[in-house]
């Protein structure tokens, strides 16, 4: 996947400036500050983080925000600050819950919390871990599984960047575990990216 630029997909991010014109364009300015200082913190948490397809973690999130914003067009302060920070808790030993509170507000820190994996547990039963995640996240907010479903569709979007070291674990994963949970609310969004994640999805199972 080729932009007009002529990037792939996988090495596409988002600037400030970038950042900036969309909330101020089509979000609440008056928080665009707020968005600004989530987008630094995690690019600082993710600083030197390099993914399997050597490409920065940071990318990966700064394109989990574009979906919600380009592609699903939503532009909510809580929700895009989520996503910018929903990885830092597993990523820095520094920040924590009370933290994001006291900077953003207890909402986002409740959606960064209920998106975070304990990963010392995963490295020991992955599997496990990850159906505990999934039942916890049956039980959250629309906003957490939005956010979730979206860092899922990039994933899937990077597979054939050879991103994932079993590639058909993941999907498989992302097929029976993820989607049933967009699929049984009435929120049209998460409808939408369990399509999107179905029809990348298909690309790559031919």
């Amino acid at each position: 996947m080729i932009d007009p630029n002529g990037t792939p997909y996988n090495r596409r991010s988002l600037t400030p400036s970038e950042l900036e014109e969309r909330i101020v364009t089509y979000g609440d300015p008056i928080h665009v500050n707020r968005i600004i200082d989530a987008y630094e913190m995690a690019r600082s948490v993710h600083a030197g983080q390099v993914r399997n397809d050597d490409t920065p973690f940071f990318d990966h999130i700064a394109r989990t925000v574009r979906i919600i914003m380009d592609e699903l067009r939503v532009y909510d302060t809580d929700l895009i600050t989520a996503a910018f920070l929903h990885d830092v808790l597993e990523d820095s030993q520094k920040i924590t819950r009370e933290v994001l509170e006291y900077n953003f507000g207890s909402y986002v820190a409740y959606v960064v919390e209920t998106l975070t994996k304990d990963l010392a547990k995963a490295k020991i039963d992955p599997d496990n871990i990850d159906l505990q995640y999934v039942a916890r996240l049956k039980k959250s907010s629309h906003d957490c599984i939005l956010i979730k479903l979206a860092a899922r569709l990039d994933n899937v979007r990077c597979i054939s960047f050879n991103l994932k070291r079993n590639p058909m674990v993941y999907l498989s994963n992302t097929f029976d575990r993820y989607l049933p949970i967009a699929e049984a609310s009435n929120n049209p969004r998460l409808h939408a990216l369990s399509t999107m994640i179905r029809m990348e999805a298909n690309t790559i199972l031919g």
